[in-house]
């Protein structure tokens, strides 16, 4: 994978694979500390701490159309690549936790990526799951939360081509707003 935002992608796959209804992408960019922390926590069935430990080996998974998960294991080698860490917390019953951390200047960092559309593409295809989506770029915050959303348009109203053009705008200008390009 060229761009974390993949990596994310891959990762909600995974939540949405093990039942979550519930699903949190938080983005945390900090130039001052150098740092990029990405966090993905579900309310899946979760895994036992046996299998918890081994997905972070490719040749590991619950999958039985491949007998490999490159996922997990990609993304902890991107992380601990670039000076960063990576931790995978999971109860069954409760739900998973994936938590990267990346050196913000690390050379070999990958680029972030299209997050916008990564998460507008998992809303639209997905509308029964809720998502919150939390992404920090220093000082600014901005944050996304379907059930909000569904409050207003329905369940129903997130696949409508209106809806989902207004809701690629907003995250278009949210990601603006963490740039700092609309003060």
């Amino acid at each position: 994978m060229r761009e974390l935002a993949l990596h994310v992608l891959d990762i909600i796959q995974n939540s949405l694979r093990a039942g979550a209804k519930l699903i949190r992408v938080e983005i945390i960019e900090d130039t001052v500390l150098d740092s990029l922390v990405i966090t993905i926590e579900d309310n899946g069935c979760g895994m036992d701490s046996a299998l918890a430990e081994k997905v972070v080996d490719p040749f590991t998974t619950t999958r039985t159309t491949r007998k490999v998960g490159l996922g997990i294991p990609l993304l902890k080698m991107a992380a601990e690549r670039s000076g960063g860490e990576f931790s995978l917390s999971s109860k069954p019953g409760k739900g998973t936790m994936v938590k990267a951390s990346f050196q913000y200047s690390h050379i070999d960092r990958m680029p972030l990526g299209n997050m916008a559309d990564t998460i507008l593409a998992v809303i639209i295809g997905n509308p029964a799951v809720d998502m919150i989506y939390c992404h920090r770029v220093n000082h600014r915050v901005w944050e996304l939360d379907t059930r909000v959303l569904k409050a207003e348009v329905g369940e129903d109203g997130l696949t409508l081509p209106v809806v989902i053009e207004w809701l690629r705008s907003y995250l278009e200008q949210g990601n603006s707003y963490l740039m700092g390009v609309h003060e």
